[in-house]
């Protein structure tokens, strides 16, 4: 049987949001003549030279020694507007380290030399003008293709663009690299410059290589591809064996006869296009794409749309039902004081646990995304910042929601809209406040194993001292109980169902409730709790 994949591209559109609707028709790119003019990059680099320590292990596998390797052999070029310069070498060779380095993505003391944009050194300015293509591709693994072209359009394209036009050149953008066919599908997480192990043997016209070469005594004893002629000299392998040399000679030939060429030749031309170049101080380079409001908008929107799967996965979901029916179980029509402390004191331990695990992982997660979003400048830090917080807080409270619903009115606690509000008020803050925990865990510590790890001991030294389990605390090291937040949701839950007045059964026929064990071990402040919700309640009915 065969699909109609119209009719499924169809479907799909009418599934996703407006603003991926706004451009249906294939279109293409409009470039902007007077921008491209105002917005000229030249790049320079010389001389940069590149080290890395290398750890090697002794014979008797306990000293641990250093060596040094240089990676990047003084490396000289440059690139004029208008054009492209191409990198050659095998593996290994320091292309991409190369790369790196002159898309600022290297910052070491290792790295030297000097490499420069309009005269000026790579910088935050410089960043958000200039687009870098990562080796291993980084992105969101529950957007579609079109969702995250879109938002990275709207991220990085000037306000002097309407959002219509951000969205039609995403789609453009769709269009030309042929992926209109899979646009709705998941993500799912010549100049030539030649080189040879980190040293530079060629930097020219790509039409003049193959002279060169051939003036030095290396051409092609047959008619073959310039480029494979050319990774197969990088690599030390000469076109024929007449010379009788090894590759490493090979190679020592070449770069010996780029240093007497070519190199000087070429740092003469550096200086002459340094020279001419205006070096005055751009100020389109320095502006930000769009407004902070406008990415923090745009970074929320695509968060929600990122974090619905985590949040309201369905292992998720079932988990907090069957823990909830489960407790409502358990406790179900509890009028026992004892029973009914009990749930006051579960309901912050285990919305303590919950969501500080949840939470941990979310910076460690975007690390990578973060770390490549924000080396091209597309947003500020603060915006993301605001916009994870946002982002999560409304999904990490429907779940507790739901939580106490179903077993505040199984458990029979006092069936009020009062009361209920209130405990569900103090639970939701509980929430807030443990999310908190685990984004800082996260965010400081970013190794997910020694996060997690501190994150269970500090959370259960909350929960020790949250003064259910204990009454009477040592007193050097009663001070916990005060940071807990266990310690004061469990207060103001018993705040939200107890009053100083109730009395509960007891041996004696009746008893206050301030004198019961579990609550007594508060002390006085329990009753300062009550007492306030007493007068907010006197002052209301007023």
């Amino acid at each position: 049987m065969e699909i109609d994949l119209a009719d499924l591209d169809v479907q799909r559109d009418t599934e996703a949001l407006a603003i991926f609707k706004e451009a249906k028709q294939p279109v293409t790119l409009k470039l902007d003549i007077e921008l491209l003019h105002r917005k000229v990059i030249q790049a320079m680099f010389e001389d940069v030279f590149y080290k890395i320590k290398i750890k090697e292990q002794g014979q008797d596998k306990k000293k641990e020694t250093f060596t040094e390797r240089t990676i990047l052999k003084g490396i000289s070029g440059f690139v004029l507007p208008g054009e492209m310069l191409a990198m050659l070498g095998p593996s290994g060779s320091g292309k991409t380290t190369l790369l790196t380095a002159l898309g600022g993505r290297l910052r070491s003391k290792r790295l030297s030399g000097t490499i420069v944009y309009n005269g000026k050194r790579y910088n935050n300015h410089m960043k958000r003008s200039t687009g870098f293509v990562t080796q291993d591709d980084v992105l969101y693994a529950h957007l579609t293709v079109t969702e995250t072209l879109v938002y990275t359009a709207l991220l990085r394209l000037p306000n002097s663009m309407s959002k219509r036009e951000k969205v039609m050149h995403a789609e453009a953008v769709i269009t030309q690299l042929g992926l209109t066919r899979c646009k709705n599908s998941m993500v799912g997480g010549l100049f030539v410059l030649l080189l040879s192990e980190g040293n530079p043997v060629y930097f020219g016209k790509g039409a003049t290589a193959m002279g060169y070469f051939s003036s030095i005594g290396f051409a092609p004893s047959v008619v073959m591809n310039p480029a494979d002629f050319l990774l197969d000299l990088a690599n030390g392998v000469s076109p024929d064996d007449s010379h009788g040399r090894d590759q490493n000679d090979t190679k020592q030939v070449l770069v010996s006869a780029y240093k007497s060429n070519l190199e000087n030749k070429l740092k003469a031309e550096i200086y002459e296009v340094n020279n001419l170049q205006d070096t005055s101080e751009n100020k389109e380079f320095g502006q930000w794409a769009t407004t902070w409001w406008q990415q923090f908008t745009i970074l929320l929107q695509r968060g929600l749309k990122e974090r619905r799967h985590e949040t309201f996965g369905f292992r998720r979901v079932i988990q907090v039902l069957v823990i909830s029916f489960l407790a409502g179980l358990l406790w179900f029509k509890s009028h026992t004081i004892q029973d009914q402390v009990g749930l006051l004191f579960f309901y912050p331990s285990f919305w303590g646990f919950f969501p500080l695990f949840h939470a941990i992982f979310t910076f460690p997660q975007e690390l990578m995304m973060l770390h490549k979003e924000r080396s091209s400048g597309m947003y500020k830090l603060s915006s993301y910042f605001m916009s994870v917080i946002v982002s999560d807080l409304p999904m990490e409270l429907v779940l507790p929601t739901i939580f106490c619903v179903i077993t505040y009115w199984m458990a029979g606690f006092k069936p009020t809209a009062a009361n209920f509000f209130y405990t569900l008020s103090v639970l939701l803050l509980s929430v807030v406040v443990a999310q908190g925990m685990g984004l800082a865990l996260g965010a400081v510590i970013m190794d997910l194993k020694t996060a997690t790890v501190l994150g269970s001991v500090i959370m259960l030294a909350f929960t020790l001292a949250g003064g259910y389990y204990v009454q009477n605390v040592p007193p050097f090291i009663s001070w916990i109980k005060y940071i807990s937040p266990s310690y004061h949701a469990y207060k103001l839950l018993l705040g939200s169902q107890y009053s100083p007045q109730e009395t509960y059964p007891c041996e004696q026929g009746t008893c206050p409730i301030a004198d019961f064990e579990m609550i007594k071990g508060l002390e006085v402040k329990f009753v300062a709790y009550v007492a306030l919700m007493r007068i907010g309640k006197i002052l209301k009915g007023k």
